[in-house]
Order: C-alpha cells, then structure tokens, then sequence
C-alpha cells in the first residue's frame, strides 16, 4: 500500500519536506492516546532469538533508525513502535545551525538511493535534550554527536564534549560523527591524532560511562582506515559504525555533477558490506560493529552480520519502503532463523569473514 499509493503521494513534495510532513506525522501520533499502540500494528514480531546483546544493552532486534532519520528527537517513541531496535537522534550540534542552502535532498528512485548535502542542520543540543530527559522509551537511543560548521577543526573535540554533556542522560550510547561529506574539514578529523584527542575528550567527562562509538566515512583507503581505526581505539572507542554516505557517484548511470553531497542507498550497498569486513578483520570479533548503507531487506541484514556488524541502521531503504519495512525485516529474519535453526540471529555474526 505504501509503495503504490503513498510514496507516489510523498514523491511530489520536495524531499526534505516530505520528511519534515513524515515526522509531524509520526509525532503527532505518539502525543494521541492509543496512538503508538497502532503504530505497533506496523512492526515485526518480538521474539528473543532476535535479540542482539551489544555495548553491555540488549537489543529487541538488530534494526536501528539511522542517525539523520530524526535528527532533533521529534518522533523516538514512533520510531521504535515501528520496529526499530534502537533509534539514533541526530547529528545534533551545540548551537543550533540551519545547515546547508535548499534544496539539499534529491531523491534518485531509480536506484533507491538519496543525494543529500543537509551540513548537520540542527536546533541544538539544549533542543534535544528537553525532547529525551527523563523520557522512558521502549528500546535502545542513542545520540550523535557533531561539531558547529564555523567551529574550528583544533576546537571541534569541545563541540563533541558539550553535545555529550547536554544528552548523555537522555542515551545510552552516544557517536563521534567525523564522517559526513557535507561539514568543511570534518573528514579531515579521522585522522589518527585528531580522533584519538575527540574520544580521549569524552572518555574524561564520560560519567556515568555510555559506550562511545566513531561513525567512519566509505570513502577511506587502506592507509586512512588503518589510522581511523587505530586513533579510535587509542582513544578507548568501544566500538565502530561503518559507513554512510559516499562521494563517489561510479555506481550511477547519471553522474549529477552539479549536485553536492553524498550518496546514500542501495549504490553503497556493496561498498559498506566489504568495509565492514576490513573492519572485522583488523579489529577481530571483539569490537562491535553497527553496519548501515544500502540495507533495505531481512537478506541486506543477514549479509551485513555475516560480514561482522553485530547491529545495523536504516534510513534510505526506509524512504522507500515505508513504515511497514521494519516489521517486513523483522519477519525474514524470524524465518531466517528458524529455516537455520539457530538459537539466536546474534550465532551469525562475522561468519563470512575469517
């Protein structure tokens, strides 16, 4: 239904705004009585051989809600009434910033995919936080962290520590964002010295202690990700989120060369499966990972465990497929593991990668 009657709808509004209709409808629903109890018709089955344990948490099942689904904290509760695993709020800033000029949201249909050059538009922490203290949700949040677009590469570790101070009580666990395309100078931050002295920050004022994850971007080479990884763990990053979007636009038939941004969707899918094993391989079973690019199916899922990622995260795939898409995964995995007969869909994970 949503496929052939409300994304034809959807597909007519400006994407960002179609977004922006999506999620007051999603809130609005959560604020009426019985509201969430019919979203709930929408996910799939709550079984515990779904259950992933990770970060010390578990989790109802390995979904999540991408960061840059909701990204002030508008629809948590919605969101996980669907079936989502865990919800991640942001990128969320210091101070609030509009981000990037409109139009920055294309939609590429043709290949399930999304260019976007958003640059982290947020209302702030103080914002966000309002919308999770003393909040109880029904599933995991978590919170991602990002810098303000004229904060200085040499400050940015700062801009990460306020945004974690203002949410942490609100999460449990929290994101180091040095990976999007669309903040001048933030990639440059995944460098070995820039990374460790982020996560070191944050380790300081890490009480009561949340897991602190580093979201790293598809576009590194060998050497660039072996620096990432080791100034991460210098740092005492408990574990890894691995990618989002790219910059390299090889996988389109049509190039858009005068559109910014990065590229998200069902084109990253490949790229994200085999980073996720580079990932695996360095860092060994013991580092969890959380695999998010071009996952749209139970099978996207299923591949991306097998690679290595303990979780992963949606966000492009659920555009397209709608709010029914959770609850769809959630079904194939169930058959999944019952056709397998394991005792849990966690036995998978890293079963593909030596």
């Amino acid at each position: 239904m949503y496929r052939s009657l409300v994304y034809p709808i959807l597909a007519r509004i400006e994407p960002e705004r179609a977004h922006g209709l999506a999620l007051k409808s999603l809130r609005a629903a959560q604020a009426t009585p019985g509201g969430l109890v019919l979203l709930r018709c929408f996910a799939g089955p709550r079984d515990p051989r779904l259950e992933v344990k990770a970060f010390g948490q578990t989790f109802a099942n390995p979904v999540g809600a991408a960061a840059g689904m909701d990204k002030n904290a508008d629809a948590v509760g919605a969101l996980l009434a669907l079936g989502f695993g865990h919800v991640e709020v942001g990128t969320v800033t210091p101070r609030p910033q509009p981000g990037n000029n409109r139009p920055r949201v294309w939609r590429l249909p043709e290949a399930a995919a999304l260019l976007n050059a958003l640059g982290f538009p947020s209302k702030g922490a103080a914002a966000v936080a309002k919308r999770l203290d003393g909040k109880r949700f029904k599933g995991i949040v978590g919170i991602n962290l990002g810098k303000n677009k004229d904060t200085p590469p040499e400050k940015a570790a700062e801009d990460y520590v306020a945004v974690f101070e203002k949410l942490r009580d609100g999460a449990k666990y929290a994101v180091v964002n040095v990976s999007s395309p669309n903040t001048p100078g933030l990639r440059a931050l995944q460098s070995r010295s820039a990374l460790a002295g982020i996560v070191k920050a944050l380790a300081a004022v890490n009480t009561p202690k949340l897991p602190i994850l580093v979201k790293l971007s598809p576009d590194l080479d060998e050497a660039q990700l072996d620096e990432a990884l080791a100034g991460s763990m210098d740092g005492g990053a408990s574990g890894f989120i691995v990618s989002n979007t790219t910059l390299d636009r090889s996988s389109l038939a049509e190039k858009f060369p005068e559109r910014p941004g990065g590229l998200s969707g069902a084109p990253l899918k490949a790229r994200a499966l085999k980073l996720v094993g580079d990932v695996r391989r360095r860092l060994g079973a013991a580092v969890p990972i959380i695999g998010v690019g071009g996952i749209a199916t139970a099978g996207d899922v299923i591949d991306r465990m097998k690679a290595g990622a303990t979780l992963v995260q949606v966000y492009t795939g659920f555009v397209y497929g709608g709010p029914g898409l959770i609850g769809q995964i959630a079904r194939g995995l169930l058959e999944f593991v019952e056709r397998e007969k394991l005792a849990s869909i966690a036995d998978i994970v890293g079963s593909a990668t030596p």
